[in-house]
């Protein structure tokens, strides 16, 4: 992989992602080498991002430029603090609520010096391992347990690029060349949005495991695919496809008592 050299001996190629935690349905990819830092591609993936939306990262995307960018146009954004953020206490905020040990309103120092962020210290459960993670977002009015609950939803990325490499093969490459790893891509991430639709037009209520593997086994049959995945089965699955309507809301989005 000549074009995407990375290290001496090393080639990497790296899929920048926005994905809809409502639907669980991918919304903007690009892909590239790794040797660009991920907050180089943060304006490209937010660019369509509209007021009111909320956008959860991870730190690797922190760009204190682009922050102030997001919250000019009233975008809502939770990420987790860099060890060396250099920043000030202004006010300490809300006491007392459970797993929070800190929830302040800080000024950034440095070259970002007077940016006024939110800051919430909490203890939260990895693993079945508690681990103290420091938080920052630029919504005052939220509690500290939703700032929470909203980072904690990024994880479920880690479900949806285990389903994508499981199931659709997205583990090998068939060529080498960018636009070959790209086409690849792009073809597993609309094969997962056009099987999603098929999940939708028919109830389906059994893992997305299960669904490929019905639809495979039923590619070179003369047969209604609908059909059949309304009929599969007479007992629900223990697992079900996430981002279904029904569930497509975040619970426990509580303001914070004054």
């Amino acid at each position: 992989m000549d074009w995407a050299k990375h290290r001496r001996r090393k080639a990497a190629a790296k899929m920048h992602l926005r994905l809809d935690l409502h639907s669980f349905l991918p919304s903007f990819a690009v892909v590239d080498t790794a040797g660009q830092q991920d907050n180089k591609r943060a304006r490209e993936v937010c660019a369509t991002i509209q007021a009111g939306e909320i956008v959860v990262f991870d730190k690797a995307y922190v760009d204190f430029d682009h922050l102030s960018d997001l919250d000019a146009r009233e975008v809502s954004w939770v990420t987790r603090a860099k060890d060396n953020m250099q920043y000030r206490v202004v006010k300490n905020l809300t006491k007392g609520h459970k797993n929070i040990m800190k929830d302040q309103i800080i000024a950034l120092q440095g070259k970002h010096k007077g940016v006024k962020l939110r800051r919430v210290e909490a203890w939260v459960e990895v693993d079945d391992a508690w681990r103290k993670m420091v938080f920052i977002t630029n919504n005052m009015e939220w509690s500290p347990s939703s700032v929470c609950d909203l980072y904690r939803r990024r994880w479920d990325i880690e479900v949806f690029f285990k389903q994508v490499k499981q199931s659709l093969k997205l583990g090998s490459f068939l060529g080498h060349s960018a636009n070959a790893v790209r086409w690849q891509v792009y073809t597993a991430l609309l094969v997962y949005v056009l099987l999603r639709f098929m999940a939708h037009l028919s109830d389906w209520g059994h893992s997305f495991t299960r669904l490929f593997a019905v639809t495979r086994s039923a590619l070179w049959e003369r047969i209604d695919l609908l059909a059949l995945l309304k009929s599969y089965g007479t007992a629900s699955g223990r697992f079900k496809v996430i981002g279904a309507l029904n569930t497509a809301w975040l619970p426990g989005y509580a303001q914070v008592k004054t």
